[in-house]
């Protein structure tokens, strides 16, 4: 069962919240990225999160027409095949997904996994992540209704941003700011609007200083512990302990400290991509800059085919990518909790 069936995806959650541990949600823009991310797991006997963003899925749709859902589909086609050789369980998830493209994206994507739960098969995704954070909050939580709803009748758990995070990706940003810090009243709303659970299970990426991308020490304050005063106060309302499954965006670079205060703190996610984006490209570059002669054709000599091949240095890239998601779940508290 490599790609999780709903009832499994809902298992690999609930298994981390209860231990207390994230699973590794890796961006991917390519099969070969693909293959980096499922090796990692494997070698890790990890499972976890294969995502493709708005961009991402452009990307594979191929420059020709860069058409968003035939590419997310046509990787979610490609895991279900080749994650049958690894021994891990993966999700497939939508990454952010901004108002302004849910008709060319997400909502297709709900409508093929409809579809497919009609005729008696699983959904192609397991789950889809609409990111409303440049909405005001009442907007966002109301298209997250409607969203919710759709999800559930797919079998798909649906992930919200209520709050901005800071940073760019894939053309949504926010300003570095003390805006990028979720409330009590935030959150309020969100159970009010979304319920917990009864209407459909979601993820929530609450912020608690979280910025895309890698910034130098200082710049970025983060305080996961901001998660437990959000958990109590939702938690003291409706009886219930810890009723949020949280997700922690703009994981790049985040201290140990960091991970485990949010991990013990309801994260059940966390996002990687600027982290495994360079793991990926150190390699290739190192070896483009020691073998240059035979990559390029300097002083009117032929080069060297086994050096420009792209075997050769995408091997290493896969290999450099697949050591960050390992590192990753080792930071996460994932490594070796794969369902059996």
């Amino acid at each position: 069962m490599p790609i999780a069936t709903p009832e499994v995806y809902n298992e690999m959650l609930d298994r981390a919240k209860a231990g207390k541990f994230a699973y590794p949600a890796i961006n991917v823009t390519s099969t070969q990225t693909l293959h980096a991310a499922l090796r990692g797991f494997a070698e890790a006997e990890s499972d976890g999160i294969i995502q493709i963003s708005t961009g991402g899925a452009e990307f594979l749709g191929g420059q020709h027409n860069k058409d968003m859902v035939t590419g997310a589909v046509a990787l979610a086609e490609f895991a279900h095949i080749v994650a049958a050789k690894y021994d891990i369980t993966v999700a497939l998830h939508t990454d952010h997904c901004p108002k302004d493209k849910l008709d060319g994206y997400v909502r297709p994507l709900l409508a093929i996994s409809a579809e497919r739960v009609k005729n008696g098969q699983n959904p192609l995704f397991q789950s889809h992540m609409w990111d409303g954070s440049a909405e005001t909050l009442a907007d966002n939580l109301a298209i997250g209704q409607e969203l919710l709803a759709q999800a559930k009748a797919a079998k798909i758990i649906l992930e919200v941003e209520i709050t901005p995070t800071g940073g760019e990706e894939d053309g949504v940003s926010h300003e570095i700011n003390d805006e990028l810090y979720t409330t009590v009243n935030d959150v309020v709303r969100t159970a009010e609007a979304l319920g917990l659970g009864e209407q459909g299970r979601y993820l929530l990426a609450a912020s608690f200083g979280n910025v895309h991308g890698v910034y130098k020490p200082g710049n970025v304050v983060l305080k996961p512990e901001l998660l437990r005063e959000l958990q109590d106060a939702i938690g003291k309302q409706y009886g219930k302990t810890d009723p949020f499954d949280f997700v922690f965006h703009g994981g790049s670079g985040s201290s140990a400290e960091e991970i485990a205060t949010a991990l013990e703190n309801g994260v059940v996610k966390m996002n990687l991509d600027t982290d495994t984006q360079y793991a990926f490209t150190r390699p290739v570059a190192d070896h483009m800059f020691r073998n240059y002669d035979g990559v390029l054709k300097v002083d009117g000599e032929v080069g060297k085919k086994n050096t420009y091949d792209p075997r050769t240095w995408g091997k290493l890239a896969e290999a450099g990518m697949a050591a960050r998601v390992l590192e990753a779940t080792q930071a996460l508290r994932s490594a070796g909790t794969r369902i059996k």
